[in-house]
């Protein structure tokens, strides 16, 4: 009785596994990993409020000194760049990473989301980009990137925002020293 109960478990959890492995093969495909994770809630966690959230151990938060009530992971400084060029300078980052996708738009509050997916398992976060002007020819902005299912996290959002941050202070400063 108890090696048959094994037995049913063992094929049981096989199956389970060949499964999944199906549904990460099928990748973005109809039926694949990203519909799976659908079944959690849409990818875009939509929009929040970067000067008032509260953290979660998985996410991570870049923004200005005194912009954010929740401690940042990183400092973001002035940029020598308006806000509008701002915003598509992070946009053709953002957008230029792999399976990265803008999702949102707001033209007015000069905020946009977007949907990063991991490599292997195509688990979707949640990137909130907000820009603050700061004078003339001047701005900065906040980020913050939470995952849909925040055990699997394992730092990839603060590595992003890390990437992003780095990549988005050279390209402006090189426009402005031209």
């Amino acid at each position: 009785m108890a090696r048959t109960l094994r037995l049913l478990l063992a094929c049981g959890l096989t199956l389970l596994v060949i499964g999944f492995g199906l549904l990460v093969a099928r990748g973005e495909e109809p039926g694949g990993i990203e519909e799976a994770w659908m079944l959690l809630g849409p990818p875009d966690l939509g929009p929040v409020d970067v000067a008032t959230l509260d953290r979660s151990p998985a996410d991570a938060l870049a923004c200005p000194p005194d912009h954010c009530r929740a401690g940042a992971d990183f400092v973001v400084p002035v940029l020598p760049v308006p806000g509008e060029r701002l915003r598509a300078i992070v946009a053709a980052v953002a957008t230029g990473e792999p399976r990265t996708e803008l999702v949102f738009q707001d033209r007015w509050a000069e905020e946009d989301r977007y949907v990063a997916r991991s490599a292997l398992l195509r688990l979707p976060d949640t990137v909130v980009v907000a820009i603050i002007g700061a004078g003339e020819g001047r701005a900065t902005l906040a980020l913050y990137g939470r995952p849909q299912v925040a055990a699997m996290d394992l730092g990839g959002n603060r590595a992003r925002l890390a990437r992003w941050l780095a990549r988005i202070e050279a390209l402006a400063r090189a426009e402005a020293g031209r």
